[in-house]
């Protein structure tokens, strides 16, 4: 029986959605209350603050003096108070790179929040396998016009890594 016979109308509403737009729908409001709209910046703070200071901070809350989504303070949470003077001296640094990465205005100043950082899962870096020396050879013929020590030095263990996270051959 078909759709029109049976008068029953199966139009889907919604239609599938992905993964990331549910989590989003559902961790919006949370952030919101914090005044990280929809999380994009504890997301994304190791990209926007840079490695070093993600790994002993953590975005808590931006909290903004009226209505307005702009010029707000951002409540970071450090992890040992000896960052605190050096993120103070690097302060404007770190606000030019936040509003450079949203595009607009979005935060005026810190607040440096101490106390431990949540526990994240480590990170674990590709393993690369010792180049066997067909391998070796072929990188080390590669850089002999390579004239600066330190720069060929450097070649080699980019090479290596390269190469290593290869299947063997």
């Amino acid at each position: 029986m078909s759709e029109k016979a049976s008068g029953i109308n199966f139009q889907r509403r919604g239609g599938a959605g992905t993964l990331g737009r549910s989590v989003s729908w559902i961790t919006k409001p949370i952030f919101g209350k914090r005044g990280l709209a929809d999380g994009v910046i504890v997301k994304d703070w190791a990209e926007i603050a840079g490695s070093e200071l993600a790994r002993c901070s953590q975005p808590e809350k931006i909290a903004y003096p009226g209505r307005e989504r702009i010029e707000g303070t951002l409540h970071l949470r450090i992890n040992h108070s000896g960052i605190a003077p050096e993120l103070q001296h690097l302060e404007p640094l770190v606000l030019e790179r936040i509003n450079g990465y949203f595009g607009f205005k979005a935060v005026a100043r810190l607040k440096l929040i101490h106390g431990p950082l949540p526990e994240r899962p480590p990170v674990h870096e590709p393993v690369s396998r010792p180049l066997n020396e067909t391998e070796e050879r072929a990188l080390v013929d590669d850089l002999v016009d390579v004239e600066d020590p330190d720069l060929r030095h450097a070649l080699e263990g980019l090479g290596r890594a390269v190469m290593g996270r290869r299947a063997n051959p």
